[in-house]
């Protein structure tokens, strides 16, 4: 199963270590699912994670939050989406997780951002918060 994680998810995971962003990326260590990324997509992570306010919660430096997003590059998949959307014209940068599902044939998006989570599914593709993301493991773990 392909799955894509927007940046708000990614950014909690390094906050809390604990909450449920955590468990979706501990899934994702674990290969219950493919994870899809994009150069689009990896510059956010990084922008986000640079953050003051972000980083008064994980502790990393620079060269740490630079081997976190080397990591994603070299572990999850990288997709080179070809085409540009404009699905969601109130915040541009949410339209490149949906360019990256598209090009990479995911099933779920897996987001905290209100601008995804609104459309609920795009072109099949669903859009989950990381609860509802692990309930839907947890009740279907053959969908894995």
């Amino acid at each position: 199963m392909r799955v894509v994680i927007e940046t708000n998810v990614t950014a909690s995971r390094f906050i809390n270590p604990h909450g449920a962003p955590a468990q979706v990326f501990s899934l994702w260590e674990q290969q219950a699912f493919e994870l899809l990324v994009s150069e689009p997509i990896l510059a956010e992570y990084e922008r986000v994670l640079e953050y003051e306010k972000i980083r008064t919660h994980h502790k990393m430096g620079d060269e740490q939050v630079r081997q976190v997003i080397e990591d994603f590059r070299e572990l999850a998949t990288l997709v080179s989406p070809t085409q540009t959307l404009t699905v969601i014209p109130e915040d541009p940068p949410d339209n490149r997780f949906l360019e990256c599902a598209a090009e990479g044939g995911a099933l779920y998006i897996i987001s905290g951002d209100q601008h995804l989570r609104a459309l609920g599914q795009y072109q099949g593709i669903q859009i989950l918060s990381p609860r509802a993301f692990l309930s839907l493991v947890e009740e279907h773990p053959e969908q894995l």
